[in-house]
């Protein structure tokens, strides 16, 4: 498993490491407030759908920890409202953040009636815990339905960042790699680079080569050309929202990969833990996208790269129609088309 962690609870302390200096510096943080974890997400500190949930349910207690013991429990749970919506608010895409609040809240709301104030923030600390270390047993699961899935490939292409530093060990897509590892088999991985903030050879590249995976860094504008030089067996990435029909928001850029593996006759794999799933959508038309800033484009990494006032569109994700989705792998199983039966049959 990749040695490098994208947060943790150490020492009664929340610790991430800031992913924007990768490859650069590994440097952690220590996270001591909800404005600080507010700026983590919305800053790419800390990234990655599962990552994010674990990094929400830190952030409210955060927000919570110091409120005065002896303060109601009416101003408690109002303001506690008002820290979820705070959180709620720095990015829109991935549902792991909105999913991971709503869990905390509800755990609370349960038992606001027997438990003190002391006491409900104890409760909180330990939901967000349980969210960081049920992440890590459901990253696992993945990784073992996903070798078995894969483990006759040999070549792996790969979109984004889905390892284990887009949540709490292992990842979703790099999952069933990092198995694979453990029992003896090597994949070899190709790695888009992702633009425009290059989370595929700033973190999947490095993730991989610290893990001793076999990687090659490739532009985006590659896939298809490596697809047909019959370099890819399969493709496996992550995803930041599944809908009630299968359809997958990931990274911008994951459709067109999804559209060339189609093509080429290359089967196209998602892997996710059910808290990814979205199922009061009922089609990737209704998932939000995130836009974000032109400087990503225009100005990225410091350095200018096109006219400093032309007008640029930036979604930060894009949508792969369910139809190009060979199976998608999660910790209760394979999903397998049609996606609206298979995915009602894990989502209570």
């Amino acid at each position: 498993m990749a040695p490098l962690t994208s947060i943790a609870w150490v020492d009664n302390q929340v610790r991430i490491l800031d992913q924007t200096k990768l490859p650069g510096e590994i440097a952690y943080n220590t996270i001591v407030t909800i404005t600080e974890m507010y700026d983590a997400i919305k800053m790419l500190k800390v990234r990655g759908a599962p990552a994010i949930g674990v990094a929400a349910g830190f952030g409210l207690y955060l927000g919570m920890k110091d409120f005065p013991d002896s303060s109601s429990l009416a101003d408690f749970l109002t303001l506690l409202l008002k820290n979820a919506d705070f959180l709620a608010s720095s990015r829109p895409t991935a549902i792991n953040l909105f999913w991971a609040l709503e869990r905390v809240k509800k755990v609370v709301h349960s038992q606001k009636d027997v438990l003190s104030v002391s006491q409900l923030k104890e409760l909180l600390l330990k939901e967000a815990i349980a969210i960081l270390e049920e992440d890590k047993a459901m990253c696992q699961k993945i990784g073992e339905f996903g070798f078995s899935l894969l483990k006759e490939h040999k070549t792996l292409l790969t979109h984004c960042n889905a390892g284990g530093l887009a949540t709490a060990a292992y990842g979703t897509a790099l999952s069933p790699i990092y198995v694979g590892l453990e029992k003896g088999k090597a994949f070899k991985v190709y790695a888009d680079e992702t633009r425009p903030l290059l989370q595929g050879s700033r973190i999947t590249a490095l993730e991989l080569m610290e893990a001793g995976v076999p990687v090659t860094l490739i532009c985006d504008n590659m896939a298809a050309f490596v697809m047909a030089q019959g370099k890819i067996d399969a493709v496996i990435v992550g995803a930041d929202r599944i809908t009630a029909n299968g359809d997958t928001a990931n990274k911008i850029g994951t459709y067109s990969v999804a559209l060339a593996a189609k093509e080429h006759g290359i089967p196209f794999y998602v892997a996710a833990p059910s808290s990814t799933f979205d199922t009061t959508l009922e089609s990737g038309k209704e998932i939000p996208i995130e836009e974000r800033g032109q400087e990503e484009i225009v100005n990225g990494f410091g350095k200018l790269t096109g006219p400093e006032k032309v007008p640029v569109y930036n979604p930060a994700f894009d949508v792969t129609p369910h139809r190009y989705i060979t199976a998608i792998i999660t910790e209760k199983g394979v999903l397998e088309p049609p996606f609206t039966e298979s995915i009602a049959t894990i989502i209570s």
